[in-house]
């Protein structure tokens, strides 16, 4: 009977403790979810132009060298792919980056999965639905940091102010990759200052940095230069992180009139 009392025992104290302690999250330089558009606007060449500049941007030698320059030498990256408010997708779930062999695994992953479109452009759902991977993700970054790429406003789900005032307020940081390549079916949707919208509506927290795409033939190179810029914590040079500011804000509401133009004129007979 004396084992089966001290079982008992033991069974009592781990409840009044709140039950076994969970493993202690892996500490890492930054956590980081890249943020990818598929919305229709987005062409299939164009979609697995990013996957494949994301894949070999990872295994580049200047990202290897900012993860192992860390204080950690190491980072948690998780790909998701996203269109609508209720439309986004996890491609890779978080994943620990110490060396070349894991960034290829991470890459592999990246490449074998085909990917889809999906309807509208949610902006805001993707930092809501990023901000919220954050959560028991098993990682404890020294920063947070969601990385949005996308070729139009928001114009679907709550206004991506308040989504961005909600991330930094939760202490991630967002920066943006606005894609003002003018290709596609999705024209209408694009502005020509989205590189001026994405600073003044989407980005947050110390250190935001916006780095505008304007020919396909840049992505690659921009992809590599941020996730440098993001892993090594450090912002770009100013006249080469944002445009110019404007005499008055952008109207961060600019997508959602667009869409609603638009429906009007759809309606009409």
């Amino acid at each position: 009977m004396a084992p089966m009392r001290g079982m008992a025992i033991l069974a009592a104290l781990i409840l009044a403790l709140g039950g076994p302690r969970a493993a202690a999250d892996v500490e890492v330089d930054v956590e980081l979810v890249l943020a990818v558009d598929v919305s229709r606007s987005m062409t299939m060449n164009e979609r697995e132009i990013q996957r494949r500049g994301y894949a070999e941007a990872l295994v580049s030698a200047p990202v290897l060298q900012a993860i192992r320059s860390g204080m950690l030498g190491r980072v948690a990256i998780a790909y998701v792919e996203w269109a609508g408010a209720d439309s986004q997708r996890v491609v890779v779930d978080w994943t620990l980056i110490r060396d070349a062999a894991d960034a290829a695994a991470f890459a592999r992953r990246l490449s074998a999965d085909p990917g889809m479109a999906m309807r509208r452009t949610s902006i805001s759902g993707a930092i809501d639905f990023a901000a919220r991977m954050f959560d028991g993700n098993g990682f404890s970054g020294l920063r947070r940091v969601i990385d949005i790429s996308g070729d139009g406003p928001n114009n679907q789900g709550r206004p991506v102010t308040g989504a961005r005032d909600d991330a930094v307020a939760a202490g991630l940081v967002i920066n943006g990759l606005p894609l003002m390549t003018r290709e596609g079916a999705g024209l209408q949707w694009q502005l020509d200052d989205l590189d001026g919208y994405y600073r003044d509506c989407v980005i947050g927290g110390p250190g935001a940095f916006v780095i505008p795409v304007r020919d396909w033939g840049e992505f690659a190179a921009a992809v590599r230069r941020k996730l440098v810029l993001e892993i090594a914590g450090i912002a770009p040079p100013a006249p080469a992180r944002l445009v110019p500011a404007a005499d008055a804000p952008r109207d961060c509401l600019v997508g959602e009139r667009i869409w609603e133009r638009m429906r009007r004129e759809w309606m009409q007979p």
